[in-house]
């Protein structure tokens, strides 16, 4: 469970180029593949419930944008926690480190039942403000429904993986994600698909409901997985003779880092509503091939995710540790590192696109357009790398403020205008146009701000 470079690096001991590479990728492939997981959870979901139908994978396509914002919400209001926590280690400060572990918990907690009961409201109206057809009305009402009541797992596995990653702690989290992924295979396995799908093995045939009740049990049990293993199996467990203590400002020095980054998330989630809102007039082909298509670009940058994960317990320990000497070059190495990886990724994208896209639906138009918006999206992917894993870097270096406003600008004043303008001339393709030119301008101003060192401010 220990990390040797992240213990030398607390320790004031020198780390090698190649010591800071190893580390990285030590850190990195854990958090990849635990990125990779969520991922292929939404794969799974889609390509069970595209063997259905284009109307059933619509009505789960056009509630995506809003299940991205409240699983966004749940992952950023932790992330000030996370940072801490970092701090905390990187300081040998364990006992502090504890006690914030358990105000951020019940904190989390207070978060997901307001979000539960939020969407619980929304769930019946909000389909039909998106501009869903009569046709998928229903079963996105259904799904997003479930979905809002699992909210306490959701944010239970974000918030207790992402205190273990902050501690270090990456490959434990990592595996419990990948369990969450058969978990949501067998679920979903059994309540989607009629009586008879499979020999021997009863099915409920709930379709949609049954995707989204499937992928709910999956996250209820990982999270109880995933809590035993933070309060009980790693060096953040619950310890006798240590007493819970509020503490106020150690709240509010959490929070100072995640509202900011809550707010981003917010603004980059209320723009993909922005772009379904856009999308769903085009018709219920452009909606399923808009919802394939992100999905598998999402395998794509996953990787980027999984190295902002790494970025972030890296550089917050090295604040925590005062090793001002590594931090910049933690910095630069992770950033250079994602934007390399995420070329190669940008290769297979490019010559994969339709058999990943055949995976999800038997549709010949939707593998088509997905095709062709997909292709058009991997010349662009080593500037969202920068993007993505930049943010990391800043914020555990606790820079998430001027970022955040960086994003906003980003989303909607160059993405969604051009999307509105570019979709009345070439449909879906034109959306998809504004979203590449967009990741271009945003990795380049992230990439400035990393050179122009402004980030580090707080060091």
């Amino acid at each position: 469970m220990k990390n040797k470079y992240l213990i030398k690096l607390r320790n004031g001991e020198s780390l090698s180029i190649k010591d800071s590479m190893v580390m990285i990728l030590t850190l990195s492939l854990p958090a990849i593949l635990a990125q990779l997981s969520s991922v292929v959870m939404q794969y799974i979901d889609s390509a069970m419930v595209g063997r259905l139908g284009v109307h059933q994978s619509a009505s789960i396509a056009l509630m995506s944008s809003t299940t991205w914002l409240f699983s966004g919400i749940c992952t950023s209001i932790g992330i000030g926690f996370v940072v801490k926590i970092a701090h905390h280690i990187g300081a040998k400060e364990d006992r502090e480190a504890r006690n914030l572990v358990k105000i951020g918990l019940l904190f989390l907690l207070g978060v997901s039942l307001i979000l539960l009961v939020v969407g619980v409201f929304l769930s019946r109206p909000l389909p039909v403000i998106l501009g869903g057809g009569r046709e998928i009305v229903n079963d996105a009402t259904k799904y997003f429904f479930v979905y809002s009541l699992s909210m306490p797992a959701v944010i239970m596995v974000s918030g207790a993986g992402g205190m273990l990653q902050g501690a270090g702690i990456m490959k434990l989290p990592s595996l419990l994600n990948v369990l969450m992924c058969g978990l949501d295979v067998l679920f979903n396995a059994v309540l989607i698909f009629p009586s008879g799908t499979f020999p021997g093995i009863p099915t409920a045939g709930l379709g949609v409901l049954g995707a989204a009740m499937g992928t709910a049990f999956s996250q209820l049990v990982t999270s109880i997985l995933m809590l035993l293993t933070l309060l009980v199996f790693s060096p953040l467990k619950l310890t006798s003779g240590e007493h819970f203590s509020f503490n106020m400002q150690e709240l509010t020095a959490a929070l100072k880092i995640s509202l900011p980054v809550l707010f981003e998330s917010i603004v980059m989630s209320g723009a993909y509503i922005m772009s379904t809102r856009i999308v769903a007039p085009l018709g219920t082909l452009s909606i399923a091939a808009h919802s394939f298509a992100v999905t598998v670009e999402s395998l794509c940058y996953m990787p980027g995710y999984g190295l902002e994960s790494a970025a972030t317990t890296i550089i917050g320990q090295s604040l925590g540790a005062k090793r001002l000497d590594l931090t910049k070059r933690f910095g630069y190495m992770t950033v250079f590192l994602g934007m390399g990886i995420m070329s190669g990724m940008a290769i297979l994208l490019y010559l994969f696109a339709p058999f990943m896209l055949a995976l999800l639906t038997p549709s010949q138009g939707i593998i088509k357009l997905g095709t062709k918006v997909l292709r058009l999206e991997a010349f662009v992917e080593i500037f969202y790398g920068a993007s993505i894993v930049a943010g990391g870097v800043f914020k555990g270096a606790g820079d998430t403020l001027i970022p955040s406003f960086m994003t906003l600008f980003s989303m909607w004043i160059v993405r969604l205008p051009a999307a509105y303008f570019l979709s009345h001339h070439f449909g879906l393709f034109g959306i998809w146009m504004a979203m590449a030119s967009e990741l271009v301008f945003r990795g380049v101003i992230f990439l400035i701000r990393l050179f122009k060192k402004s980030w580090l401010k707080n060091l």
